[in-house]
């Protein structure tokens, strides 16, 4: 641990089951960890019950292996990831810890969405992949090919990755390499992991072993003297050490990628040298609940060393919190250890204020970036405790799972006793609700899922005055929709109010936005943009707090459903306040802030936009026609269809309101040969027939006035 040239910080990320788990065992067998009989049944990084019952990684799981690698033994530290679409956000956290991510792919399935979203996710944190193409027993025993069509599909795999790594790197101006993966560099490596063998080029020559070995070996159910002869965790375990940077490589490239502090300080310096000695300094990527210690904060050391008794800082909260222990992860255990210096992983306890994303230090500093998740919470329930006495229990317990995963959303409602909880899909809230029950014994009743809906304005509105209640003061106010480039930069989190202005603005311009206008940017609420056009109006700085506190108001409760409002441009023109304090305090500004934003927005052909997925189904061709009518009967649309191997592809999008149920029913319409992945694809326009309809059903839900207001009268 003391010695960062021998460490390496690694994330196994896949598309859901293409056999990271698996993998994870055989590295954890040949490290020694667990027996090699069990190794890819045992599933030993699926510590959870329901991870083990449902056959998938929920919660990305670390562990610490060490590994001889040319007369050096080094220290890897890795993180087996979810591969579901559901638990993206893991994956998002996983890559700030780590330096480089081994992206698995199926050799029969090949590169699938999924891999295509946790390649980005690694590339946009700077960390550098390489690949295992894994299942090429399945190449030999079921689909029988030669050695000659072999090749050829494990080359078009790697040729499918290459672009997608191609095409995210070219804009990245730190990454002066070429990190396209290839077989004769020693990235690639190929195997099965469920039967522990593996090979690749360096391994090829080490060994003398070659692919007409492998398919004899194989064909012959030779499956152990294969293992024997090539064991999968050397192969992949010596192509970590080789190509992966240790933390002295990656942390002078990646620190100016993920903090924007002062990169002269003495921080700055000291987390680029992975100084043991410097300033402590420590991201949290992942809060876990331990019955025993409480509550475990896992993150990447950048610099100093950690240990128990330490007084650190945690960004955005007041005071100091005291370590009560340091360790690392062995998989489900945690390992007590004296000290965790810089370039680790390491586990802390006592960290109370700390979530998933927090800094640490042990003076105050510039945080680091926020985590950006790409997607947003699509989908709703209610959860309710059976038995009254146990609600504070599960207010808390729902304040813990927020502070555990950030991609979920939690609105308490303490007068109606109704909590929502709000995550990026319906798996997500069904193992959210059983881990309540299960882990924390309290019996809930969750209601029908609901889906989130956004709206936003069509066009650019005529001015708007908003007048406040005691008449005195005046507020004029445009609205116009954002372009979609400046809604993707502000979620991306490249535009922001906590960045220079400088940066800012240049980030606005470069995505389209008019000189003028960047300039005056006064808030950004959500996707939505403040710009104040006034000129020279008096007592306004001192009233813009509650401007801006009456514009949020406006923008969380949209004036069609009290749905949030989305890229919106709102321009404040001119305002008349009164002279005298005591008659423009919230009382008068935030309503006449709120009103007029509403009425701008309703001026501007405000609609209800609807969350919707890209939909794959793989399917036999018998089956094609039921499989698409499954989509356009969703009021989906097929975008494209085609051959792939024996099956056939199905692409298009659906509304995800509509994708509720879709997994027993595509199972039904095909005799459950299909399989299907969805993936988040943001929002759009409901069509103008369905409007007033899902208004209506939505502010009955809410217990709103029916009627809508009368300058509504579009839809």
């Amino acid at each position: 641990m003391d010695k960062p040239e021998n460490i390496r910080n690694i994330a196994i990320a896949a598309h859901v089951d293409h056999g990271k788990t698996t993998l994870t065992d055989n590295l954890l067998a040949g490290a020694g960890m667990i027996s090699q009989d069990t190794a890819g049944e045992q599933l030993a990084m699926d510590t959870e019950e329901d991870e083990q019952e449902r056959g998938i990684t929920i919660d990305a799981a670390n562990v610490s292996m060490t590994h001889e690698y040319e007369g050096n033994n080094h220290l890897i530290n890795l993180i087996d990831t979810p591969g579901h679409v559901d638990f993206g956000g893991d994956v998002t956290r996983a890559m700030r810890a780590v330096d480089g991510a081994l992206v698995v792919v199926d050799a029969v399935e090949g590169a699938m969405p999924q891999t295509e979203t946790v390649l980005r996710q690694a590339l946009r944190e700077g960390v550098k992949p390489t690949l295992f193409i894994n299942k090429v027993d399945r190449l030999i025993s079921e689909l029988q090919e030669g050695p000659q069509e072999m090749q050829e599909r494990l080359l078009s795999v790697i040729r499918d990755v290459n672009e997608l790594i191609r095409g995210m790197t070219e804009e990245m101006d730190d990454i002066d390499d070429d990190w396209t993966v290839g077989v004769e560099d020693g990235t690639v490596g190929f195997g099965s992991a469920l039967y522990k063998w593996g090979v690749s080029m360096p391994s090829m020559q080490r060994t003398g072993m070659d692919f007409g070995d492998i398919i004899d070996l194989e064909r012959a159910d030779k499956r152990q003297e294969l293992h024997e002869r090539t064991p999968l965790s050397d192969v992949v375990l010596d192509m970590v050490c080789e190509h992966f940077p240790n933390p002295l490589d990656a942390q002078p490239r990646r620190i100016p990628r993920i903090w924007r502090g002062d990169d002269t300080s003495d921080i700055a310096e000291s987390m680029r040298l992975v100084d043991e000695d410097g300033e402590l300094v420590l991201m949290v990527t992942d809060i876990g609940i331990d019955p025993h210690a409480g509550e475990i904060a896992a993150g990447r050391v950048f610099s100093g060393t950690i240990e128990k008794g330490q007084e650190l800082y945690v960004s955005g909260t007041a005071g100091t919190n005291r370590v009560q222990s340091v360790g690392i992860y062995m998989g489900g255990e945690r390992e007590e250890v004296e000290h965790v210096p810089a370039g680790n992983i390491a586990a802390v306890t006592g960290l109370k204020d700390a979530i998933a994303g927090s800094t640490v230090s042990s003076v105050e500093m510039t945080p680091f970036e926020s985590i950006e998740h790409i997607s947003e919470p699509v989908i709703t329930k209610s959860v309710e405790a059976r038995n009254m006495d146990d609600l504070p229990k599960l207010i808390e317990t729902l304040q813990q799972v927020a502070k555990e995963d950030p991609t979920i959303q939690i609105e308490i409602n303490e007068e109606t006793g109704e909590h929502l909880i709000s995550g990026q899909g319906e798996l997500h809230l069904e193992v959210i609700g059983q881990r309540i029950e299960r882990n924390q014994g309290i019996p809930i009743n969750t209601g029908e899922p609901i889906v989130v809906f956004r709206e936003s304005p069509q066009m650019a509105s005529g001015e708007v005055e908003g007048v406040s209640p005691n008449r005195h003061n005046k507020f004029y106010i445009t609205v116009e929709p954002l372009s979609d480039d400046i809604v993707e930069e502000i979620q991306l989190g490249n535009v922001s109010m906590d960045m220079p202005e400088l940066e800012r603005r240049e980030a606005l311009q470069e995505a389209g936005m008019d000189k003028d206008t960047s300039q005056n940017v006064e808030h950004i609420h959500g996707t939505n943009i403040l710009i104040d056009d006034t000129k020279g109006i008096q007592h306004l700085n001192e009233t813009m707090e509650l401007v801006v506190e009456g514009l949020e108001e406006a923008l969380d409760d949209g004036p069609l459903a009290a749905e949030p409002v989305s890229g919106s441009l709102i321009r404040l023109h001119d305002a008349k306040l009164h002279e005298d304090t005591i008659h423009r305090g919230p009382a008068q500004v935030i309503p006449a802030v709120r009103e007029a934003v509403h009425r701008a927005l309703i001026d501007g052909e405000i609609r209800l936009l609807e969350p919707i997925q890209n939909v794959r189904i793989d399917v036999p061709s018998e089956h094609m026609g039921s499989a698409s009518g499954e989509i356009q009967g969703r009021r989906g649309r097929v975008d494209d269809m085609y051959q792939e191997g024996d099956l056939m592809v199905i692409e298009g999008i659906a509304p995800v309101e509509e994708m509720i149920g879709f997994s027993s029913d595509i199972r039904s319409a095909t005799e459950g040969r299909a399989s299907w992945n969805t993936e988040n694809a943001g929002f759009r326009v409901l069509a103008d027939n369905l409007q007033p309809e899902k208004i209506t059903e939505i502010r009955e839900r809410k217990g709103m006035k029916l009627e809508l207001p009368p300058s509504v009268d579009y839809i």
